[in-house]
Order: C-alpha cells, then sequence, then structure tokens
C-alpha cells in the first residue's frame, strides 16, 4: 500500500470519527431538549378562547335582543324604570325626614303645654292608674262620696243613690256583675271597675267631669240617665238603651275594654302620630298629638277632642268659641282628687 493510500485512508476514517462525534452530540442536545421540555411546569392560565368568555345573563341577553329599533325601545324603557324607582326612593327618604319632623314639632308642642298649663295631651293620664282597678274599696269610694257630696242633701245625691241593677254575664271584656235590688252608687262604681279592669278614680272623674255628679246639690234623674256621657253624641240625643246609672257606668266601663280590644277599629292610637281636632265644628282645626299611651288613646277615642290654649288658659273656665273641656276637666279634676295622673 502506498503512502498516499495509508493516507486517504486515515482521512476517511477520521471523518468518520468527526460525524459520528457530531450525531451523538446532536442526539444528547435534543434528549436534554425534551426533558427540559417534560420538566417545566404548566402554566396555570387559562387559554384565551371563545369557550372561556363570561355567559351574558338573561338580563342583558333580552336587553340586546332584536333589531336597534327594538333595543332603543328597551333601553329607554330600563332607563325609565330605573328613574322612577330612584325617584321612589327619594321621596320614601323625605317622608321619613318629614315624618321624624312632624313627631319632633308635637313632642315639643307637649313638652311646653306640659310645662305651661300642666296639660300633656299624649299622656293625659298613665295606664298604670288608668288600669289600676285595685286603687279603692268600696267603702273608701263611699267615703269620698261623702266627703265631695257634702253640700248635697236628699235620696238623689250620689253619696245617698241606690238602684237595683241586673246581673251581666262575664265575657272577653269584663268579669261579669251581679246584680241587687238595692245597690249604692259606691258599690256599683267598684263593682263595675273591678269586673272590666278600670280604675274607681277614672269613672269617679267622669261622673263629675260629665254631670258633675260627685259635687252637685242639685242633682236630678235627667243627670243619672246620661252619667258618663256614654253613647251621647255630641250632634244628638243619648241612646235610651244605656240610660240609667247603672247601664252608664258599668257600659262606659266595658266600653274602654272594647276600644283597647278592638284599636285597629279606631283612630287614635298609641306610639303614633295622631291628628285631634279641637272642636267638633272641624273649621276650629286641630293639631298632630304624639299619644304615648294606651290610657290617653282610649280617652280621645271616647271624647274626641283636645283643648286649645283659650281653653287651658281658663283652667275650669271657658274659652273661646273653638275651646272643648272633656279632657282638660279629666285631667283637671283627677289632678285634684288623685294627684298627678301621669305617674
Amino acid at each position: 500500500m502506498t503512502k498516499s493510500t495509508r493516507q486517504s485512508t486515515k482521512s476517511t476514517s477520521a471523518k468518520a470519527t468527526s460525524a459520528k462525534a457530531k450525531s451523538q452530540s446532536a442526539k444528547s442536545t435534543k434528549t436534554k431538549s425534551v426533558k427540559s421540555k417534560s420538566t417545566r411546569p404548566k402554566s396555570s392560565r387559562p387559554k384565551s378562547t371563545a369557550s372561556s368568555c363570561r355567559p351574558r345573563g338573561a338580563f342583558t341577553r333580552w336587553l340586546h335582543r332584536g333589531d336597534k329599533r327594538v333595543r332603543f325601545v328597551k333601553t329607554v324603557i330600563v332607563r325609565s324604570v330605573s328613574s322612577v324607582a330612584a325617584l321612589a326612593m327619594l321621596l320614601g327618604m323625605c317622608l321619613v325626614v318629614y315624618r321624624q319632623m312632624s313627631i319632633t314639632a308635637a313632642k315639643n308642642r307637649q313638652a311646653e303645654f306640659s310645662q305651661d298649663y300642666d296639660f300633656d295631651p299624649g299622656n293625659i293620664i298613665s295606664d298604670a292608674q288608668f288600669f289600676d282597678s285595685k286603687a279603692m274599696s268600696t267603702y273608701e269610694v263611699q267615703q269620698f262620696l261623702d266627703k265631695h257630696g257634702a253640700k248635697c242633701s236628699g235620696d238623689l245625691c250620689l253619696k245617698n243613690y241606690t238602684v237595683a241593677t241586673l246581673a251581666e254575664p262575664k265575657d272577653d271584656l269584663c268579669d261579669g256583675y251581679t246584680g241587687g235590688q238595692r245597690q249604692s252608687a259606691a258599690q256599683i262604681i267598684d263593682g263595675a271597675a273591678r269586673s272590666c279592669g278600670i280604675a274607681q278614680k277614672v269613672l269617679l272623674v267622669m261622673l263629675e267631669k260629665e254631670q258633675g255628679l260627685v259635687s252637685t246639690t242639685e242633682p236630678s234623674e235627667a243627670r243619672y240617665q246620661s252619667a258618663l256621657g256614654l253613647s251621647c253624641p255630641d250632634d244628638g240625643p243619648c241612646d235610651p238603651k244605656h240610660g240609667g246609672f247603672f247601664n252608664q257606668v258599668y257600659g262606659a266601663a266595658r266600653r274602654f275594654k272594647y276600644y283597647q280590644a278592638h284599636a285597629d277599629q279606631y283612630r287614635y292610637h298609641a306610639g303614633r302620630l295622631n291628628y285631634v281636632q279641637y272642636h267638633p265644628n272641624e273649621s276650629c282645626g286641630g293639631a298632630d298629638v304624639w299619644i304615648e299611651n294606651d290610657a290617653t288613646a282610649l280617652l280621645y277615642i271616647y271624647t274626641p277632642y283636645q283643648p286649645n290654649v283659650s281653653s287651658l288658659k281658663a283652667g275650669l273656665g271657658e274659652g273661646d268659641s273653638c275651646a272643648s273641656y272633656g279632657n282638660r276637666n279629666f285631667s283637671i279634676l283627677y289632678n285634684a282628687w288623685f294627684g298627678d295622673p301621669r305617674k
């Protein structure tokens, strides 16, 4: 073999070796690349595809359904409804503010009347005193009548008055009443009070404010017929079926309990702002009263007027043509006989 041949063989062998080395290097690089790709952590970010878009709500789909004109009409409707709702909310807030201002004004007025005239239109008497049916006994009622009717003489005087009474059955308002042939006024007052849960003091004050029967020196049967003014409207005669002393006293006590049990049927309520007139004549006007308790509400249902300033200034006297006296006199008489009615 010649020298040139040996050199050619070596060159060929070197080239083959070099090619083999390159091939192995390429494979190694490729293997590393594959391993690198396989070990790389996958991204948690979802692919941005059409399926990942947030679906539209039913309202949005409805709003965008239809041609351009339909969509315009829908948009106008939606905006109008939104405006009305916002206006209603604003109006509601204004009403709340106005109501609170009215309540504050009424309470301030009542506080002034209480300070100036010792009369609070919203708290004429407390519930504790109005419903205290054990405040007096029959004996104590008789002593009271003897004291305050000392100047009266004769069988028609309340301290001496007796009358036959009928039995009344027990019901959901009162515990009933045991009648008798000759029962005294004191027995009737105490019996009615205990049966219906109304204070004897309240009935005594009402007998005086309606007909002056406690202190009068000139009693008459006519006065006894409407002793507590029960079912005696301002614009008409008294209902004869409620006439007579017993019917008036027991009936009035029971009527108060009826008012209380059916408060939703009447216009005056505790814990609310109530418009109360000054006089039966509506043109005389009235004022808002924040009634604080059931007892005061019951008095307004029974006598639905509050005294105006002229009435309060007059004490037990007379005010102007728009003055009323029923609830004013109740407060004054109760305070004079039994102390502060609001305790």
